[in-house]
This record gives structure tokens, sequence and C-alpha cells, in this order.
């Protein structure tokens, strides 16, 4: 479902090769800015949950390490200046980790 947005929503992909012409706002991107990252690392530490495997918590973190590191250093810097003042106003609305608990709606003014 989040990937779809990209290609409905946004006119593109998450590739950084074929990126979308509009900011993605829609769906699961209303309480968190990265919920493809989010379903990863959950379903990470499921599996280590599921399968008592200590090692899976430690390969989570590091995948999780990562997923942000390249969230915050190449992906924010990139949608803000190719979307500006409406990616600012999306950031202060939607948490990037952890969702919100109530949908955002890019039409109003509350945050």
């Amino acid at each position: 479902m989040a990937f779809a947005r990209f290609v409905t929503e946004g006119l593109g992909t998450p590739a950084p090769v074929a990126p979308t012409e509009r900011l993605v706002v829609g769906g699961p991107y209303r309480y968190v800015r990265n919920p493809m990252y989010v379903a990863v690392d959950a379903t990470i530490a499921g599996q280590a949950l599921l399968l008592a495997r200590p090692v899976l918590f430690v390969y989570g973190g590091c995948a999780g390490l990562l997923m942000w590191a390249f969230a915050r250093w190449y992906e924010e810097p990139d949608l803000g200046r190719r979307f500006g003042a409406d990616y600012d106003r999306y950031c202060e609305a939607v948490p990037g980790r952890w969702p919100r608990l109530r949908s955002w709606d890019p039409d109003s003014t509350a945050y």
C-alpha cells in the first residue's frame, strides 16, 4: 500500500532514479513519514521475538540505523529541496519513525 502511493499519488517510485513528481502525504504517510522503514523494523523485531533469536534484534538495530541515516542525510535534504515549504510543514506535523495516533490532514492548519 505504501509503495503504491508513490505511483498513484506521487507519479513516481521510491527509487532515487525515478523520484515522485508530487509529495506523497496520503494513506500511511499521514501517520508516519517512513512507513516502509517502520514496517521493515517491525518485521525484523517480530521475527526476533517469534524465533527467539537475539541476533535478529542486533540485525534489526543495524538495519534501522542504516535506514534512519539514509532518510536523514539523503532523503530529507532532497525532499526539502524539491518540495520546499510543503515538505517542511509535513515534517513538522508527521514524525519520521514513530506513528501519530491520529491521521494528519494536509488541508488543515492544525498539526
